[in-house]
């Protein structure tokens, strides 16, 4: 799995539990949330974005 860039993002404290709504209503973590609105985002304007990369589930 490729490595991820660790980074300290200030954010207003409304915004921040927004996105903890959003996450729980998609069975996500906050951090993967943000993850998908930023490439969404990307997307949107037209950025080529990596592909998201998973981690094997065990079984």
């Amino acid at each position: 799995m490729a490595e991820r860039k660790a980074f300290l993002l200030r954010i207003d404290p409304e915004l921040w539990s927004g996105i903890e709504r959003l996450a729980q209503a998609e069975l996500r973590s906050v951090n993967g949330q943000i993850e998908y609105l930023l490439r969404d985002a990307l997307a949107r304007r037209g950025v080529p974005a990596p592909a998201a990369s998973r981690k094997p589930r065990k079984e």
